[in-house]
């Protein structure tokens, strides 16, 4: 139980749900309630993190939950709220939260849980910081004028991913850190150009302008979903130019353990997977979303251990 009498499953909400309790955010949660509630939060969400924490050492599951838990609220704060004020008030709360986290006074279950997180590996404070300043630019930044722009803003919104993810298991090399740059940038350009509609939905426009205007392209193509001659080129070149990033990290795959190579390696070819799919379709992602489908996982995952097994060809 909780302070106060409240079930500890009263407090497995969304964090929409948990800001909307002025009971939850009172409550004082002791360590195994918090953990409990980052790896509720972790196997309960759509993405595939189980697969992350299944090709992991157990011993660093509740990391990677506590992890995930953190990106999941800072990206509800700004995505689902539903008020952008109120979005950019909750981040910067969410920011104190951290900044009371490396003081010594966590508070909130999610940083009461990465406080062991943080003491057993040392985890830096600025890749999480450089997260929520992603999210708060996403409140602030609705279109990008080229991939200079773009590509910063992916140094904030992805890169710090793959750098915890290598801190976490123990690499703390430059030389790593810069191919996981390379190959988070790649998966969040993958992301970008997979979703061109979802995100014109919310008011959001990743497609550098420069690039769309060079090809004879306009944002009013992305919202009436034309995907004209010049959008599909557009799109051509965007595609080419998240497979360079994808082929600049993959040797990443070859340095470090067995079990972390294969994690890269899924999520390597998954992006280029998406970025096949983008091709097949003729670059026409305006009318239907490309996905992988749990087959193409299930090969995805059979062929990266046959490559680990240094059956076939990296």
């Amino acid at each position: 139980m909780l302070s106060g009498g409240t079930a500890l499953n009263d407090a497995f909400v969304t964090p929409k749900a948990f800001v909307d309790s002025p009971e939850l955010l009172e409550r004082r949660f002791t360590p195994e309630e918090a953990r409990a509630y980052t790896r509720w939060l972790a196997r309960s969400h759509y993405e595939n993190f189980h697969v992350v924490s299944f090709l992991l050492p157990r011993r660093l599951h509740q990391d990677f939950y506590n992890l995930y838990a953190f990106c999941r609220w800072a990206d509800d704060l700004g995505d689902e709220i539903g008020d952008r004020e109120r979005s950019l008030r909750l981040l910067a709360w969410w920011e104190g939260e951290l900044e009371a986290l490396y003081r010594g006074q966590a508070r909130h279950p999610v940083f009461v849980a990465l406080r062991d997180t943080l003491e057993r590996h040392e985890l830096p404070r600025q890749p999480l910081a450089d997260l929520i300043r992603a999210f708060v630019q996403d409140q602030t930044v609705t279109r990008y004028r080229n991939f200079d722009e773009l590509l910063n803003y992916c140094r904030y919104s992805a890169n710090p991913v793959g750098r915890l993810v290598l801190h976490l298991c123990g690499y703390r090399d430059e030389e790593l850190g810069r191919l996981s740059d390379f190959t988070c940038t790649g998966l969040q350009l993958a992301n970008f150009w997979q979703d061109v509609a979802v995100d014109f939905d919310k008011g959001r426009v990743y497609l550098p302008l420069e690039l769309l205007a060079r090809h004879g392209a306009s944002v009013e193509d992305i919202g009436e979903r034309r995907p004209t001659p010049g959008f599909r080129a557009a799109m051509r070149e965007a595609v080419e130019v998240a497979e360079e990033f994808f082929r600049r990290g993959l040797p990443l795959a070859g340095k470090v353990g067995p079990r972390l190579a294969l994690d890269i390696d899924l999520f390597s070819r998954g992006g280029l997977r998406i970025l096949e799919k983008i091709r097949r379709r003729d670059y026409d992602v305006l009318t239907a979303r490309p996905v992988i489908t749990r087959p193409e996982r299930f090969g995805l995952l059979l062929g990266g251990l046959f490559r680990l097994a240094g059956r076939v060809a990296p």
